[in-house]
């Protein structure tokens, strides 16, 4: 007995010398962090932080630029980088940039910005308006960057917290170019094992968050057809073939694969925007062209549409005596897949929201026929995308994307960044939790 307590005396005295850790897993917040979601949320919006954003956000605005062509919104990113000690992959997929902030190791979680305005001349005017005639961020991808390089500053500062790697993806052409698609096949996400991206909304409440899991948006491609006939006088249509009249049972024929063909349950959009044909009033033009979209929810669905619409277009051109050619330009516009939320993730996202926003602020979405590139990533990589409302009625009410009159309500940058910031930090705590061997496993290349 007497041994025993000499023993248990020396492991008292030991246990006064040994350095006791001054964190451990109990220490961190659900997001893997010292500070919780809504600690986060109220340090993007301190001045030094919220205002900085708003700089970054409007000298992007003032020089909007296409896609492939942000080649100066990228030296902006570059330089913030820069100065936040953050290093990163340029060029990537043209003008794209790839940062990456953590332990350089596994496992790695990507958070996305698209970069590239809009075509379109801006009619809303105010000190910080488009500087570029004809061209305008008219759909709020300034704010995502702007609000990508907020979640930047905050993970920087909390670098030793992290559990992994965190990949800032600054992309291009996310407008129809396909800019998702080019990142991927640089490879330069090949080791990613999540990836989350956002878009803001003037449609919905500011401080809301909006998504759901499965499909989200649509598949969407492109077409274009040229049907050509005979040309001759109006006067005398017995001696043409009349491509216009071709053309019109076209439309009304492509107007059946969604009315008649496909399940009522599964939505479906096939619309013609464009119709070219004639110049005068008494002349019957040689040919006409017609462009226009299809969408489906289903890699099947959509695939059914492709192969009908084109069916359609020669059979019908040719039960009135004309020739039809069908282009779905898929080397300047490249189909885009459905985007289609992962489930386990869905989850991830409900509890990190909700404790930054509250539940009651992370609501359903309905889905829409709309499409987003960032459907490329989701095929190869779990995603998950959702909407960040920006909307305040008692202000002003705010014009929706793709309009002269857009405009982003700023007060949404924090909320952007702060969710940024808490959603990958906690991807990387929970994956490590999770699976705490398969991150030490995974081989990564060195450009990560």
């Amino acid at each position: 007995m007497g041994v025993f307590l000499e023993w248990v005396s020396v492991i008292l005295v030991l246990c006064m010398f040994v350095p006791i850790p001054i964190f451990s897993d109990s220490t961190f917040s659900s997001n893997g962090l010292l500070k919780t979601p809504s600690e986060l949320l109220n340090f993007a919006k301190k001045p030094e932080v919220f205002d900085w954003m708003v700089g970054i956000r409007r000298k992007i605005h003032e020089n909007p630029e296409l896609g492939y062509e942000e080649f100066e919104t990228g030296k902006l990113i570059r330089a913030e980088l820069d100065k936040l000690g953050i290093p990163y992959k340029y060029p990537v997929a043209i003008t794209g940039v790839i940062g990456h902030i953590g332990t350089g190791k596994p496992p790695f979680v990507a958070i996305r910005a698209d970069m590239d305005a809009l075509a379109m001349q801006e009619k809303v005017e105010w000190e910080h308006e488009s500087k570029i005639p004809g061209k305008m961020h008219a759909c709020g991808h300034d704010a995502h960057v702007a609000m990508l390089l907020g979640a930047a500053k905050i993970l920087k500062e909390h670098e030793k917290e992290l559990q992994g790697t965190v990949v800032l993806l600054f992309q291009p052409a996310e407008e129809g170019g396909g800019g998702a698609k080019k990142i991927l096949e640089a490879g330069a996400l090949e080791n990613v094992n999540a990836i989350f991206g956002l878009h803001i909304s003037s449609r919905m409440p500011l401080g809301e968050a909006f998504s759901r899991p499965g499909p989200i948006m649509a598949g969407s491609g492109f077409f274009e057809a040229v049907i050509s006939g005979r040309g001759g006088h109006a006067a005398l249509p017995q001696h043409s073939i009349d491509p216009i009249l071709a053309a019109s049972n076209v439309i009304v024929g492509l107007q059946h694969l969604v009315s008649r063909e496909a399940d009522p349950l599964d939505s479906q959009v096939v619309t013609i925007a464009k119709f070219h044909g004639g110049g005068a009033f008494n002349v019957i033009p040689d040919s006409v062209t017609i462009g226009g979209t299809f969408r489906a929810f289903s890699k099947e669905s959509f695939a059914q549409l492709r192969q009908r619409i084109e069916e359609v277009i020669t059979w019908q051109a040719a039960v009135q005596k004309c020739n039809a050619t069908v282009d779905f330009l898929e080397n300047e516009k490249p189909f885009f897949p459905p985007t289609i939320n992962h489930e386990k993730l869905h989850e991830h996202f409900l509890k990190i929201a909700g404790e930054m926003l509250g539940r009651d602020k992370v609501k359903d979405l309905q889905p829409t026929m709309g499409t987003e590139d960032f459907a490329f990533y989701q095929e190869v990589i779990p995603g998950y995308y959702f909407y960040l409302g920006m909307e305040n009625r008692a202000i002003e009410k705010l014009e929706s994307a793709h309009s002269p009159y857009y405009q982003v309500n700023e007060d949404v940058l924090p909320y952007g960044a702060a969710l940024h910031t808490s959603l990958a930090a906690s991807y990387l705590f929970k994956f490590q939790q999770e699976v705490p061997s398969q991150s030490q496993e995974v081989k990564y290349h060195d450009e990560l």
